[in-house]
């Protein structure tokens, strides 16, 4: 059942509480998604675990009163969240679009998050949006430079839209089954649920613009200068990716492996694309539990 807490911005935040011990998980979901789209792996972790998954601004239940243009517009209000419902210590776990989000959080607020999962994430230096201009012409492919730009696309963004608009199912289920679930799906069941959500996100051509000029690196792209605030994540994180994950690039994962330095563990996932959670939940929840259990040990051993 979802809860809700208003934010001292005007926003209000829609999360899920699984009660368990005194370790605390935030988990923070990724584009096209929401709070919901946890459910598999909530029921999976460990008992000892208490869990929160907060819906983002403008996704699931949360509000959408004041439209978002970067990372750091969702990684304040978690800041904001985590406030008000008074979590001190927690570790975090942000899934594509979530760990951009985890780590923007991480390097702008010390001292909250102990340790970081960063599964499928989305690159330090951001995740390029190539836009056709809104000619449908695959040969004027460029990198968007502006939210204009990313806003015409039809490639993707009008494309997307277009299905969330006209509520297609279909087309948002054969558009996860070319990119996400392409070795396994979700029982029917799930399947229906997680697209029903998908149609409450209002904010896609933001967040398709967010993740262009996100660059929390010390290295400039075409879009965005590196911000360097990835030297103040200094906590210790695992990195996961599946093998065959068709979203992110090994190469924005090599970007990620980095820029983090000696921070970093990463695990490649097995025969898991996307998501981890329906493709081998039982691997993906091994390694979460194993590094909440033994990641800090390790660093402070390898430091």
């Amino acid at each position: 059942m979802l809860k809700t807490v208003q934010l001292s911005n005007g926003e209000t935040i829609a999360y899920r509480e699984r009660q368990g011990g005194e370790r605390v998980l935030l988990l923070i979901h990724g584009n096209m998604t929401s709070s919901k789209h946890w459910d598999v792996l909530i029921d999976e972790l460990d008992e000892k675990y208490t869990i929160y998954a907060m819906d983002l601004r403008g996704f699931g239940g949360s509000s959408y009163h004041q439209p978002i243009s970067t990372i750091k517009d969702f990684s304040d209000d978690v800041k904001l969240f985590v406030d008000a419902i008074q979590l001190q210590h927690f570790d975090m776990i942000g899934w594509s679009t979530g760990g951009a989000v985890c780590m923007q959080f991480v390097a702008q607020y010390p001292g909250y998050c102990q340790q970081l999962i960063l599964l499928a994430s989305a690159s330090t230096r951001g995740f390029p949006f190539y836009t056709d201009l809104g000619t449908g012409n695959q040969s004027a492919f460029k990198r968007a430079f502006t939210y204009e730009e990313v806003l015409v696309d039809t490639s993707k963004t009008k494309l997307v839209q277009g299905f969330y608009d006209s509520k297609n199912v279909q087309g948002l289920q054969s558009l996860w089954n070319a990119l996400i679930y392409t070795h396994k799906q979700p029982s029917p069941e799930h399947y229906q649920t997680y697209v029903e959500d998908m149609l409450t996100q209002r904010n896609l051509a933001e967040v398709y613009h967010a993740l262009n000029v996100f660059n929390i690196s010390a290295v400039d792209h075409e879009v965005a200068k590196g911000s360097h605030e990835v030297q103040q994540i200094t906590i210790p994180v695992l990195v996961l990716r599946g093998d065959r994950d068709f979203v992110i690039t090994e190469g924005m994962n090599d970007e990620t492996l980095l820029d983090l330095g000696a921070n970093a563990q990463f695990v490649s996932l097995k025969d898991c694309g996307h998501s981890p959670l329906i493709d081998d939940l039982l691997q993906l929840t091994l390694e979460i539990e194993a590094f909440l259990e033994t990641g800090g040990k390790n660093y402070a051993f390898k430091q």
